[in-house]
This record gives C-alpha cells, structure tokens and sequence, in this order.
C-alpha cells in the first residue's frame, strides 16, 4: 500500500537514524573514556572482549526484530507505521479502516509482532542458541 504521507514518514526515518547516531556517539565516547582510565592492559582487554560480546548480542537481537517485522502481514506492518509518526487518521486513511478501529488493529499488530519474536528466540534456543535470523 503506498503511503499518504511519504514526507511525515521520511522525517520519522531521518529523525530515527540522527537519534541512532548520537547514541552510537555518545556510547563510542564512553568506551573510549574507559579505555583510557583503566590501569591494566588486562582489564583493557577483558573490557573489550565484553563489550565485543554485547554488541554481537545487540546485533542478534536486531536481527530477530527485523525478522518478525519481516514476518508480519502487510497491514500489520503498515498499522505499525504509527511508530513512525503517522495520526490515527493517515493510518486510517492507507489501511482504509474506520478511525475508531485503528486503536484495536494497532493493538493487534503489536501482538502478534511480540508473538512471532517470542517464537524466534524459542526456535533459537530450542536450537541450542544457533541464529535463526
């Protein structure tokens, strides 16, 4: 379904990825502010091979919530597009659906978004902790 409202949408994306880069910013600089207080090269090293562990995490992690968006239907992940800064009634208006019923389709979508991740990580740990994504 094509969106009714690309520039609201294009502002949420350019919004979302500045906020991104700040965080990745602020983060970086931290790190780096610890690397330089740390006393021993061994707990420079241990702190790194932490933090090397939690980003690949971070990174599994993204990867399974892109794969249940992409496992959603397509007017799940439209009505979800409220995340992105559309009103009650632009949604409305793209899924063709009344205004008072967008509440109860949004509620749904987010349901069945939580579903389907819980699934994957089930699937990934009845596997013996393998990447599913």
């Amino acid at each position: 379904m094509p969106l009714t409202n690309e520039r609201s949408w294009l502002f949420s994306v350019a919004t979302n990825l500045i906020r991104d880069e700040g965080r990745r910013e602020t983060r970086r600089r931290r790190h780096l502010e610890a690397l330089r207080n740390d006393e021993s090269q061994t707990r420079t090293i241990e702190h790194e091979s932490v933090s090397r562990e939690q980003r690949q995490d971070q990174l599994r992690e993204q990867a399974f919530a892109r794969s249940a968006i992409d496992a959603l239907g397509e007017k799940d992940r439209t009505a979800l597009l409220r995340e992105e800064g559309l009103d009650y009634h632009e949604i409305a208006a793209t899924l063709g659906l009344s205004v008072g019923s967008v509440g109860t389709t949004l509620a749904r979508a987010r349901r069945r978004l939580v579903d389907i991740y819980e699934s994957l990580v089930r699937e990934r740990d009845a596997q013996g902790g393998a990447d599913v994504a």
